[in-house]
């Protein structure tokens, strides 16, 4: 019936398993469970990172293959809906980045934004702040108000968790009515920073909040931890899953711009270089 000999066939069947069967039955077990603890939304390329990270030897196209096998694909992003409502009648402060969204240390430059997340019992909104040299969210905030003080509380985290004073600080955001309030202006002065708002309706002048916003979105609000969860049912579920993936983001996931590391291990190997150049330094 098979149309090969008997002696064929039973040997394929007793045929032991090929050693690269058996190394990826040993492999995806490990990636299926790096890929749930980085929320599920890893590629290939930073599953591949990851796994390399975690002492796997795997190759790129090996990871590829694997998670071909085991079913995993990263998520994809999808376009941001604006939340901007400007102030015409306000005054807005000039535009200090001019889209160069880098920084040559901590804490010089941050930049925020404003996004919604629906939910059952209302909209949640999302403030986050991000230091542009490390990517770190340093302050963040979720409240069921679009308000100025949803953006001053994620102020307010940044400053505990940056320390009271910057006076190199500048604050970029775009030109929503939040931003331009006096509130906003005088609560960044309390800190030293100074306000940089891009202009009206282009996102390229607020690009890499626009960005954080974007992934926050694909990977968490509608990624698979929604899939698993179902949808969001209250403000305060979105605020506590919203915690969980800012610490994953500040501590383990691979940021490409910082050459696939987190931003805390960038950022303290930004401070070990410093403090070993001082030593030099001071010795001579």
């Amino acid at each position: 019936m098979l149309q090969v000999a008997p002696s064929t066939y039973y040997a394929a069947k007793n045929r032991a398993p090929s050693a690269r069967s058996v190394r990826d039955a040993e492999l995806i077990p490990e990636l299926v469970g790096l890929h749930a603890q980085n929320y599920g939304v890893y590629g290939a390329r930073k599953l591949w990172k990851a796994a390399n990270r975690a002492g796997l030897q795997i190759g790129r196209d090996q990871t590829a293959r694997l998670m071909r096998h085991a079913g995993l694909e990263g998520v994809l992003r999808r376009k941001k809906v604006r939340t901007t409502t400007p102030d015409p009648e306000a005054p807005r402060h000039p535009d200090l980045v001019n889209r160069e969204f880098t920084a040559i240390a901590p804490n010089r430059l941050w930049v925020t934004d404003l996004t919604y997340v629906p939910t059952w019992a209302g909209v949640a909104y999302v403030c986050f702040i991000i230091d542009a040299f490390s990517r770190a969210i340093v302050g963040w905030r979720v409240a069921s108000t679009m308000r100025t003080d949803t953006v001053l509380d994620a102020i307010e985290m940044a400053r505990w968790s940056r320390g009271p004073r910057h006076e190199q600080l500048r604050c970029h955001s775009d030109a929503g009515s939040q931003f331009t309030s006096i509130r906003y202006g005088e609560r960044l002065a309390e800190i030293g920073a100074t306000p940089s708002i891009g202009t009206v309706g282009d996102s390229y002048d607020n690009a890499l909040a626009e960005t954080v916003n974007g992934y926050y979105k694909a990977e968490l609000i509608r990624g698979p931890v929604r899939a698993q969860r179902g949808p969001w049912k209250t403000v305060e579920d979105v605020e506590l899953a919203t915690l969980g993936w800012v610490h994953w983001h500040n501590t383990e996931r691979l940021h490409g711009y910082l050459g696939d590391r987190p931003p805390t291990e960038f950022e303290a190997l930004f401070y070990d270089d410093n403090t070993r150049s001082n030593e030099l330094v001071e010795s001579l």
